[in-house]
């Protein structure tokens, strides 16, 4: 596979569909089962939320298989790549290593994947903390990370699997609240950049309902 600059819309579709099937190839080497059949899964439903949303198909389905492809790796394995990468890791995030695995995603994505596209390596980035005004691909795949079919734990699920379709920037909002709740309760750190996307969210839907 070799790196290429190419925008994932321009390419031929048997071409842009070997790329896809060597993606998952490499994927399900790399990823325990249950993991790669989640990242199958993103991958549909951001393929469905960019259908709605009116962005690229191709480059929500690309984000959304690859956005865990550093998952394969130890929390200590992913501070350490982190360090040899020059990857910052705050002292909160190297408290909160579940996480870090998105942080070090788009470097991994680079040197195993060979993806170039920044709006892609973005989206990986931010898919579980999110951060203040994403881009709607940000956007799609923070949000189809959590209510993905293979999903069964958040409570609300079938709600916010509705809401997605319907109002993306109010189950954004839905998700990080009921996360922060989950782990408070949970006697979990909560981190800056989740609350900084909360308190973005919370705004923006309390300004609509001003607005009424």
């Amino acid at each position: 596979m070799s790196e290429s600059t190419v925008d994932y819309d321009q390419m031929e579709t048997a071409d842009y569909l070997d790329l896809v099937q060597e993606y998952r190839s490499k994927l399900q080497e790399i990823l325990k089962p249950g993991r790669y059949e989640h990242s199958l899964s993103v991958s549909f439903t951001c393929i469905c939320l960019a259908m709605r949303y009116g962005i690229s198909i191709r480059k929500a389905e690309i984000a959304g298989l690859i956005h865990d492809c550093a998952k394969q790796f130890s929390n200590d394995e992913l501070i350490t790549l982190c360090r040899e990468n020059g990857v910052n890791l705050t002292e909160e995030l190297i408290q909160s290593p579940q996480v870090i695995h998105s942080i070090y995603g788009p470097s991994y994505a680079r040197q195993a994947f060979h993806v170039t596209d920044q709006e892609v390596l973005s989206a990986v980035y931010y898919h579980t903390l999110g951060k203040p005004d994403m881009s709607m691909l940000e956007k799609i795949v923070f949000t189809a990370d959590y209510i993905e079919a293979r999903r069964d734990q958040a409570k609300r699920l079938p709600e916010l699997r509705m809401l997605a379709f319907t109002d993306i920037d109010q189950c954004i909002y839905e998700i990080n609240k009921d996360t922060i709740d989950y782990l408070e309760k949970s006697g979990k750190s909560v981190c800056q950049d989740t609350m900084q996307t909360y308190a973005y969210y919370k705004q923006l839907i309390d300004r609509r309902q001003e607005e009424k």
